[in-house]
C-alpha cells in the first residue's frame, strides 16, 4: 500500500499488506500466546500495561509526527492523540488486580463468579484517529487476558506498527500484541471468520459494522461496533449564544470534520437564530487551516482526494451560508463550510458527510428542538447549550444519544462510557466497564456438603 501525506500529495513510502495466509499464521500465534499471557499474574499484567504506557509516553512526539505526515492531522491534535494512547494504557494498567467476581448468598453452599478473557480479539482501526481508537480496544482487551490482532487502516497504518514496536519495547510477551496491516476485506474478514478470535471490535462506517456483524453471527461471535454520527448542537435562546457560536466552528471542523462525533447539525432556536449567525460568520473565518506542521494550525487537510471529492459533493447540492478558508495547491484541502438545513430534509442534512461541513437549521420550541435532534438513524453524541439546568436534563434525557455534553463538546474522556444508539454502533468503549466486553463471566457453586 502507497502511502501518501495528505497535506501534500506525495508518497511517503508503502507498507506490505499481509494475505489471507498470513493472517491466519498470525491469528494463530496469538491463540497460542493466549494461555501464557493469560495465566501472567495481574500485578504482572498490570505493571508491564504501565511500562508501555510509559514507553508509548517517552516517544509521543515521535508518535505525533508519524500521524501529521501519514494522516495529516495538526501537530497539536496529533500530540493530544498520541498522549491518549498512553493514559488509557496506563488506566487500564489498573484494571487486572481489579478484575473482581463477587460472592452471591445463595442456599446449600457457596456461589462465586469470575470474568474469564474471551481469547484472541481482532481489533479493525479506522484512518480517522488511528492511535486513540487503536488503545481505546487493545489496552482493556490486553487487561482482562486476552490476546490481540490489531488491523490498522490501510491508509494510517505508521503509528499502529510504531505502538506493536513499543509493546515488545516495554516487555510485553511476543505475539500477545500484533499489528497486521492489511485489507478490510483479507484481513478484517478473517478476524470475521477464524474460529479462533473471540470478538471483533470495529469502528468505522454503518455499512461495513452491519456487514461484520452479520459475519459474526454464524459464530456466535462478540462485536462492538463504534459506526457513524450525525449529532445536534442544540441551542437555545438562554444560552450563552456568544460562547455556543464561538465553539461551534470545531465542533465540526476538528480533525477536518473526519470525526463521529461531529456536531454537523447545529439546531438554534429561531429568537436567537440570526444572532447565532453572524457570531458563527466570525468565528468561522478565524478558523485555522493549514500546514498541519505549524503549532497554530487548527483544522488540516483531508485524508485523500477521493474523499475530498466526495465532501465535495454535498456543498454542490446544497445552500452554502457561510465558507471559511483553506490553502491552494498540494494536499487534500477543504474549507470549513456551513449550509442551510432547508427543511430538515436534505441529504447533507441525514447523510455523514466527514468532512468540515455542518448544516443550520432554526427551531421554535424545546420539542421541536428534541423531535429534529432524534430524527436521524444515528445517535452518537450531541450538545446542548442553555443556562436552564432543568431545561438541560429533561432535552438530555429526551435525545437519543450516547454522549451528550452541555455547554460544551466534549465527547470523550477515557475515564468513561462511549458508544451509540441506532446506527452509530452496539456495545461501549472505555471507562471502568469495557473490560466487561472482553471477558466471559462464569459462575461457580461449591456445595456445602
Amino acid at each position: 500500500m502507497e502511502l501518501v501525506n495528505p497535506a501534500t500529495g506525495e508518497s511517503i513510502g508503502d507498507v506490505p499488506l499481509a494475505s489471507v495466509e498470513e493472517a491466519d499464521a498470525a491469528i494463530g500465534r496469538a491463540a497460542a500466546a493466549f494461555e501464557a499471557w493469560r495465566a501472567v499474574a495481574p500485578a504482572d499484567r498490570g505493571r508491564l500495561l504501565r511500562r508501555f504506557a510509559a514507553r508509548i509516553e517517552a516517544h509521543a512526539d515521535e508518535l505525533a509526527e508519524l500521524e501529521v505526515r501519514n494522516s495529516g492531522h495538526p501537530i497539536g491534535n496529533a500530540r493530544w492523540e498520541a498522549g491518549n494512547a498512553a493514559a488509557v494504557v496506563d488506566y487500564y494498567s489498573a484494571a487486572p488486580e481489579r478484575l473482581c467476581g463477587r460472592q452471591i448468598p445463595v442456599a446449600g453452599g457457596v456461589d462465586v463468579t469470575f470474568h474469564e478473557p474471551l481469547g484472541v480479539v481482532g481489533i479493525i482501526v479506522p484512518w480517522n484517529f488511528p492511535m486513540p481508537i487503536a488503545s481505546w480496544g487493545f489496552a482493556p482487551a490486553l487487561a482482562a487476558g486476552n490476546t490481540v490482532v490489531l488491523k490498522p487502516a490501510e491508509l494510517t497504518p505508521l503509528t499502529a506498527l510504531r505502538l506493536g514496536e513499543l509493546a515488545l519495547d516495554a516487555g510485553l510477551p511476543e505475539h500477545v500484541f500484533t499489528v497486521l496491516p492489511g485489507a478490510g476485506p483479507v484481513v478484517g474478514q478473517r478476524f470475521v471468520a477464524h474460529p479462533a478470535v473471540r470478538k471483533v471490535c470495529f469502528t468505522g462506517s454503518t455499512a461495513v459494522g452491519k456487514q461484520i456483524m452479520a459475519g459474526c453471527a454464524d459464530q456466535v461471535k462478540r462485536v462492538t461496533l463504534e459506526l457513524g454520527g450525525k449529532s445536534a448542537n442544540i441551542v437555545f435562546a438562554d444560552a450563552d449564544v456568544a460562547a455556543a457560536a464561538a465553539a461551534a466552528p470545531m465542533s465540526f471542523c476538528d480533525n477536518t470534520g473526519q470525526d463521529c462525533c461531529a456536531r454537523t447539525r447545529i439546531l438554534v432556536q429561531r429568537s436567537a437564530y440570526e444572532p447565532f449567525l453572524a457570531a458563527l460568520a466570525d468565528a468561522l473565518a478565524a478558523v485555522r487551516v493549514g500546514d498541519p506542521r505549524e503549532p497554530e494550525t487548527q483544522v488540516g487537510p483531508l485524508i485523500s482526494a477521493p474523499h475530498r471529492d466526495r465532501v465535495r459533493s454535498y456543498v454542490d447540492d446544497a445552500e452554502v451560508l457561510l465558507r471559511g478558508t483553506a490553502p491552494d495547491g498540494p494536499g487534500f484541502w477543504y474549507p470549513p463550510t456551513v449550509l442551510a438545513g432547508g427543511a430538515g430534509t436534505d441529504r447533507a442534512w441525514h447523510e455523514e458527510i466527514f468532512g468540515p461541513v455542518a448544516s443550520v437549521l432554526p427551531f421554535d420550541t424545546e420539542a421541536d428542538a428534541i423531535r429534529l435532534a432524534n430524527d436521524t438513524a444515528y445517535g452518537l453524541s450531541g450538545s446542548i447549550w442553555t443556562r436552564d439546568l432543568g431545561r438541560a436534563l429533561r432535552v438530555g434525557r429526551e435525545v437519543r444519544a450516547g454522549n451528550l455534553s452541555v455547554n460544551s463538546h466534549a465527547s470523550v474522556r477515557y475515564a468513561t462510557p462511549f458508544g451509540g444508539f441506532g446506527s452509530s454502533g452496539l456495545g461501549r468503549e472505555l471507562g471502568p466497564d469495557a473490560l466487561a466486553g472482553f471477558t466471559e463471566t462464569k459462575n461457580v457453586f461449591l456445595a456445602d456438603s
